[in-house]
Order: C-alpha cells, then sequence, then structure tokens
C-alpha cells in the first residue's frame, strides 16, 4: 500500500511560481513511476507530467513544457513539481499518482495510487 500527500499548493499571481512535493509512504518508492496531474472544475482530470522511478526520464503535457518541472527525491520518497510562469489556466487541483513497477504512462487511470490533491488558484 502506498499512500501520497500532495502539499505546496496555493493562490498566485500569473507569472508567478509554486513548487507541489508529494510525499509517499512505503520502503518501494524508488521503484515508482510518478505522475501530476490535474483537474479543473467541470473539465476532466488532465496529465501534467511524469517522472521515471530513477528520474532520468520526465515528460510534460505540451500545455506546461518549458515552465514545469517534475524532479524526485528517492531518498526522502518525494517527488516535486516546480511550477513557473504561471497562467490563470493552470488552476486547478493537482493530484500526484504512483505506478509501482510498472511503465510510465500519461493515462490516469493506469494509476494505482493517488494524493487527496492540492489546490493551485493562479490570478489574472
Amino acid at each position: 500500500q502506498v499512500q501520497l500527500v500532495e502539499s505546496g499548493g496555493g493562490l498566485v499571481q500569473a507569472g508567478g511560481s509554486l513548487r507541489l512535493s508529494c510525499a509517499a509512504s512505503g520502503r518501494t518508492f524508488s521503484s515508482h513511476t510518478m505522475g501530476w496531474f490535474r483537474q479543473a472544475p467541470g473539465k476532466e482530470r488532465d496529465f501534467v507530467a511524469i517522472i521515471s522511478w530513477s528520474g532520468s526520464i520526465t515528460y510534460y503535457a505540451d500545455s506546461v513544457k518549458g515552465r514545469f518541472t517534475i524532479s524526485r527525491d528517492n531518498a526522502k520518497n518525494t517527488v516535486y513539481l516546480q511550477m513557473n510562469s504561471l497562467k490563470p489556466e493552470d488552476t486547478a487541483v493537482y493530484y500526484c499518482a504512483a505506478r509501482p513497477n510498472q511503465a510510465m504512462s500519461v493515462i490516469g487511470r493506469l494509476y494505482d495510487y493517488w494524493g487527496q490533491g492540492t489546490q493551485v488558484t493562479v490570478s489574472s
């Protein structure tokens, strides 16, 4: 069983930055593919970024490429999402997700574990 707890959300002005963290329980974090997804009000959950178990491979949605950076610290069982140049359209609840011992995927329903989400609101 894996438990995920996100933090770092909040209210920021357009052009600002936030850093989200996702702390994972369990001793096998280093074998998990990790992802960040987001869901805006009235919209479906969207893929944002994913990172391989080693951190050597990352992949981003086109809408955030060049502005967001996903990273991980396996010694701390934590994955991060650095968000720069934030836009009002980035406003959403952000979720981290874990896919133990599986290949990377941008499909949310393939992830086994999810955090409770953290709200990010970007004002114009």
